[in-house]
């Protein structure tokens, strides 16, 4: 099964490499539990609802948050449609007793990628990954492929999909002399490449940038995302985020509900996201 798994991704490559690999190597998980679990010469064919329903069982024994749960599923999903079967897994989580989500911030995750934090990251390329993460709510990957010769577009940079998670290429408005600033620096630097060296491979880079930002003691840079949702949701509101200690939805004015449900909207188009919901883990409600 594992052979005919990895065949079924390689014929569909849906999202960025990143996504392939992750979910080639979930399904790879996902075929040793399901031999685990006694299901024997199975082909990719072969998934059938009782091996879901095996699964979820087994994947809530093992007490896996629903977050991880629900990723699964989707995989599963992918799989189940990329061999004509969509009918074998439920379209709602809720029939596998998979709650939802909670997405709303307890407390502010935000930070910032302070002088001093910066100064203990000795090489240049991951620094300005770093401050264009802060400065347009970049993923690391993102950040990481970013090329100027193709993003910078004036009043807005554009990503390109195979940067981006799922493929889903996006603008992010460039809207202050420090952002241009930091265009115009990381052009100097890497010209026409990206901030991965040419002797480098992705991967090569990623693992040098959770080193060094590790060693510097800003591990968790999804934390500068937040700090972006943050700084843009005052910018386009006025007040801060209930996150950063500013009013929740309930204590807003009819007119203010409006306001921040059209920032809300704005910020999830800007990190990437879907959905307006998706914004309370960076903003609270």
């Amino acid at each position: 099964m594992k052979f005919e798994l990895t065949k079924l991704c390689r014929r569909n490559r849906d999202g960025s490499k990143a996504t392939q690999a992750g979910r080639l190597q979930m399904l790879r998980q996902v075929a040793d539990e399901l031999k685990a679990l006694g299901f024997g010469r199975m082909g990719a064919r072969s998934l059938k609802p009782k091996h879901v329903d095996a699964l979820v069982h087994q994947w809530q024994i093992e007490g896996l948050a629903a977050g991880t749960r629900k990723n699964r599923m989707a995989t599963l999903r992918w799989w189940a449609e990329r061999v004509g079967k969509p009918a074998v897994i439920a379209r709602d989580n809720a029939v596998y007793g998979i709650e939802a989500r909670e997405f709303v911030a307890k407390g502010s995750k935000a930070i910032e990628a302070t002088r001093d934090a910066l100064a203990s990251v000795e090489d240049t390329h991951i620094r300005l990954a770093l401050r264009l993460q802060a400065a347009f709510g970049l993923r690391r990957e993102e950040a990481l492929k970013f090329r100027v010769v193709y993003a910078d577009q004036g009043d807005h940079i554009r990503l390109r999909g195979s940067w981006c998670k799922g493929g889903r290429a996006r603008t992010v408005p460039v809207r202050t002399p420090r952002q241009r600033a930091l265009l115009a620096e990381t052009q100097r630097v890497v010209g026409d490449g990206s901030l991965i060296p040419s002797h480098l491979r992705y991967v090569d880079q990623l693992q040098r940038f959770k080193f060094a930002t590790s060693k510097a003691g800003i591990s968790k840079t999804h934390g500068l995302r937040h700090h972006y949702a943050q700084w843009r949701y005052r910018n386009l509101t006025g007040w801060n985020a209930p996150a950063a200690g500013g009013p929740g939805v309930r204590q807003l004015s009819p007119e203010q509900r409006v306001v921040d449900r059209r920032a809300r909207l704005q910020i999830s188009a800007e990190l990437g996201h879907g959905r307006e919901q998706i914004t309370t883990v960076y903003l609270g409600r």
